[in-house]
């Protein structure tokens, strides 16, 4: 799959059709609301931007909107702490699809406290120890951040503070599954550490065009095509993209890369960010979620993306 095979492809066309299409969906399904913050985001609010190799970008609803990311900053997180720790960050943390909900602590104990793969929880949490390991407690998130800026080229990207005190008031369950990886040594920093530094990485906001243009390095072997920036190298960019596949939207992992073909990495706040190997970077945000914690609209809308324009991977 080539960008040069789309030249005369009408993205921006569409797009205008998913968002004319989506609107009756846009009333099903249920706003995260065990995190009061989510819970007061206008619920039929969609917003769609797709950006290419060539650094177009193409957009339809609410996309200058910003919203909170959640767990699509584990991408992130992810490619951040590789850089820090390397390969040696495995010991603690698998890469197999788990099957459970994106907070379960069921699989932990029978695994000894190591998470089945990143992009859940406990995973999660085991990435943000890792950075803030190596970066400190002062700037472990300043440091992440300022690594999604980069990737964005944008400054807009931001931690809604309301959000954070939000998570951390309603986060028994994170601090149940840190403590639990605590007692098996899997987490080496202190615990009220990490998960500080991981309930601002789950408030970062920003819009759906930020979004988009942050992932364009993944579509690009690691480095970002408009500034030539090498933000990870390509190994680890196809190993993201396979983790993404397999593990970026819990226990509908399989169903996504059944129905839309591609690497995502979904959030509760109703975000999802796919990647088109040598084409591009999409993103969608519609905040009523499917049962599994993923956006119902926005799965839909990727999977009219993948099917009109035919970039699935399959």
């Amino acid at each position: 799959m080539r960008i040069d095979h789309y030249d005369d492809f009408d993205w921006q066309g569409l797009l205008d059709s998913i968002g004319a299409d989506i609107a009756p969906l846009l009333t099903h399904g249920e706003v995260a609301n065990y995190i009061p913050a989510l819970a007061a985001v206008d619920p039929e609010s969609f917003a769609m931007a797709f950006v290419n190799l060539r650094g177009e970008t193409f957009t339809t609803g609410r996309a200058s909107t910003p919203f909170s990311i959640q767990s699509i900053s584990k991408v992130f997180a992810l490619i951040l702490a590789l850089e820090l720790e390397g390969e040696a960050l495995w010991d603690r943390v698998g890469r197999e699809p788990s099957g459970t909900a994106f907070n379960s602590i069921v699989q932990l104990e029978e695994d000894h406290g190591v998470p089945r793969n990143p992009l859940i929880n406990a995973g999660a949490i085991v990435v943000t120890d890792s950075i803030v390991g190596h970066c400190g407690e002062s700037t472990a998130i300043a440091r992440l951040l300022a690594f999604i800026r980069k990737a964005a080229n944008s400054l807009g990207p931001r931690i809604d503070m309301k959000v954070a005190e939000s998570e951390e008031a309603y986060g028994d369950r994170n601090r149940a599954l840190a403590y639990f990886m605590k007692s098996f040594g899997i987490l080496k920093e202190d615990v009220p550490i990490v998960l500080k530094a991981y309930f601002q990485q789950c408030a970062i906001a920003m819009s759906t065009v930020d979004l988009a243009r942050a992932g364009l390095f993944l579509a690009n072997g690691g480095t970002d095509p408009a500034t030539g920036l090498e933000l990870t190298t390509k190994t680890r960019t196809d190993r993201l993209n396979a983790i993404m596949m397999m593990c970026g939207h819990y226990d509908m992992s399989g169903d996504f890369a059944f129905s839309v073909g591609l690497p995502g990495k979904s959030g509760v706040g109703g975000g999802i960010l796919a990647i088109i190997p040598q084409v591009g970077s999409v993103a969608v945000w519609s905040p009523r979620l499917n049962q599994a914690g993923n956006s119902l609209a926005g799965t839909q809308a990727l999977q009219w993306f993948s099917e009109r324009s035919q970039v699935t991977l399959f």
